[in-house]
């Protein structure tokens, strides 16, 4: 069991009560002086802050040192618990039910019902897609400069009459247009939702010749002749095939001998190398003959294979969903030095599905950045990986443990090969000490464990004890520890383990400030408004990154959404009585020392909604959204 594990707190008893003793066990300890009831909670919310409930007794510090506004709200995912307070059980850690009630007790005059347990991902919840919002679509070929012909011609579903278009068009969000302000042009044109910041006279779209016309600093994009390829199978791999079949005959993994990058399907036309994806020299392959050189049994690198030194850096784990690029953005401007896509999964990279190459996308201020694979085949996971290694411009690969990694790593890759586990698959019976050794052999540059095992999931506090154990097997190869670090204390106590570094995920969630926190050793009592303003700027990267267009601007209202189902679990550092607060305890009932600290706190969606409507305008006229896991929100 791991140290420290968290017990069940006991229960509160009414459901209106804020079950916020400072000793009651897994809930944050607020000042008394903040405490509410959940009533009075959203009661002055709904108000929006114009009647204050007497704060005399419910906010201020009696002494008279009550200091400015708290720290940013964050919301964080609580080990055990879900977004919203829930275990993953469906239940509040107070006994309650997603309705309010107890267990053990149903509504006067009410039969009892057997419990519904919500766990995982809400997998039913209505799908919306951004397109569904941008019914009148103009056609594209009308939206790129210069304008070209349609190709589709009298068969288009889109609109080509932009007088029409613009007739129909909802009012702008808002007078300023952020891809105008940073790039001199906005791609969007008529379509964009600020459009009003950059159109002339009939619809033109205006440039600022004095700034130039940018293009986005983003690497890593799908290729569409590359994409088309895929899609045809017309892309062969070589050096995946030849150590596979080496591998089918029992041998070990060695050096590659001297193959093409990529040769076409049998029977397709010749291509050029480049639209392959491979790494050639701009003048293609030569054709030589005569004697044997170096050349023809060495494969040629740009340079030596690339070492990975991240020790004592602080890395940003690959987030599923909220571990985008524009949060990413967010965190290295807070101090992160490490940061990796989300995980994608090989199957639909080598398919060439254009969502999941996405992921792979990678920001100029990332200058330490990799990837995340996912793979259960020795097969994908090797092409994937000599696919990656001649098409992305990234500083290693991360993949999950019980894929090929000597394959992967001494056969088809020239970055520095990562590894990311847990501590085992049952509590009981940890296996990552006696992996450690074997990864090191097959040639990976470095380990993260994350201290739970797969039955665990969060349920329990991460075992370091367990991680300073593996810090042994795995040496010399440096090892990350991962979980529940959620102030620099955290961390410091982290790096006495001997770990090489620490990967920071959840916490981030909660307050991407953390990395500050770290590096400078200090606790951050960062005001609501400068948390808002963390928010709008992940807004501007977001329209950056998915387009200010109508469907980029319900992308981004959608993960920042997700976000905010995270960040509502942060409690201010002046409402605590004991610093720093921890992963495991949720945030009892409380009322800021403003509305706006007040609204950030809320965990229902539709205060989500609310303040994504403050930085990105009102939600169309059939929005709707519910969290991606069943416990982040309630009605």
């Amino acid at each position: 069991m791991a140290e420290g594990a968290t017990e069940a707190p006991a229960e509160s008893g009414g459901g209106g009560d804020s079950g916020a003793g400072a000793l009651e066990r897994g809930v944050a300890p607020i000042k008394p002086q903040y405490l509410t009831t959940k009533e009075r909670f959203h009661e002055f919310l709904e108000a929006k802050g114009q009647e204050k409930p007497s704060r005399e007794t419910e906010a201020g510090d009696p002494g008279g040192n009550d200091l400015g506004e708290p720290e940013a709200k964050r919301i964080r995912l609580e080990d055990g618990q879900t977004g919203d307070g829930r275990t993953e059980d469906g239940q509040t850690e107070d006994g309650r039910t997603e309705d309010g009630r107890t267990e053990e007790a149903a509504e006067p005059g009410e039969q009892p019902q057997a419990q519904k347990r919500a766990r995982g991902q809400n997998k039913g919840r209505p799908h919306v897609k951004p397109t569904h919002y941008d019914k009148d679509r103009l056609c594209p070929s009308l939206v790129q400069e210069p304008a070209t012909q349609c190709a589709f011609g009298a068969r288009c579903r889109f609109l080509h009459d932009v007088g029409r278009y613009l007739a129909a068009k909802p009012a702008d969000l808002g007078p300023r247009c952020v891809l105008f302000e940073t790039f001199g042009r906005c791609p969007a044109g008529v379509t964009c939702r600020f459009a009003g910041a950059h159109l002339g006279p009939g619809g033109r779209n205006l440039v600022r010749q004095e700034q130039g016309v940018q293009a986005p600093p983003v690497r890593n994009g799908l290729d569409k002749a590359l994409q088309q390829q895929l899609r045809k199978r017309q892309v062969r791999f070589e050096r995946a095939e030849q150590a596979l079949r080496q591998l089918s005959r029992g041998q070990l993994p060695g050096p590659p001998s001297a193959v093409p990058e990529a040769t076409e399907a049998e029977g397709a036309p010749a291509q050029d190398p480049q639209e392959l994806g491979t790494v050639a020299p701009a003048s293609g392959p030569v054709q030589t003959c005569g004697a044997l050189t170096d050349e023809d049994i060495v494969r040629l690198r740009p340079c030596e294979k690339r070492r990975l030194d991240i020790s004592g850096k602080l890395y940003l784990a690959p987030l599923t969903t909220c571990g985008n690029l524009p949060f990413r953005r967010v965190c290295k401007r807070f101090g992160a030095d490490v940061t990796c896509g989300e995980m994608a999964v090989c199957t639909n990279l080598l398919q060439g599905q254009t969502s999941e190459w996405a992921l792979l996308r990678r920001h100029q201020c990332e200058d330490i950045f990799g990837v995340q694979l996912e793979g259960a085949f020795p097969d994908t996971m090797t092409k994937c990986a000599e696919l990656l290694n001649r098409t992305v411009d990234v500083d290693f690969v991360d993949i999950n443990v019980g894929c090929p990694i000597d394959l992967v790593y001494k056969k088809v890759l020239d970055v520095p090969l990562t590894v990311k586990l847990r501590t085992g698959v049952q509590e009981r019976t940890p296996l990552a000490h006696r992996l450690l050794p074997e990864l090191r052999t097959w040639g990976a540059a470095l380990v993260t464990l994350h201290g739970r095992s797969r039955e665990q999931r969060y349920t329990k506090l991460a075992d370091w004890r367990y991680i300073e154990q593996c810090v042994a097997a795995a040496s010399p190869m440096p090892l990350f520890g991962n979980g529940d670090i959620l102030s620099y204390e955290d961390a410091n106590r982290a790096m006495q383990t001997g770990v090489a570094g620490v990967m920071i995920a959840r916490g981030a969630l909660l307050k991407p400030w953390l990395f500050t926190e770290i590096k400078e050793q200090r606790h951050w009592d960062i005001s609501a408004s400068e948390r808002l303003d963390i928010l709008r700027d992940f807004t501007h990267y977001g329209l950056e990154h998915w387009g200010s267009d109508t469907q980029g601007v319900e992308r981004t209202r959608r993960f920042l959404l997700e976000w905010l189902s995270f960040l509502c679990r942060y409690v201010p550092v002046g409402l605590l009585e004991r610093l720093p607060q921890r992963l495991n305890e949720r945030p009892p009932y409380f009322l800021g020392r403003d509305y706006l600290e007040t609204l950030l706190a809320s965990q229902r969606a539709a205060d989500w909604i609310r303040i994504s409507e403050m930085l990105l305008g009102p939600v169309p006229r059939d929005f709707v959204f519910l969290p991606k896991h069943k416990a982040n929100a309630y009605k």
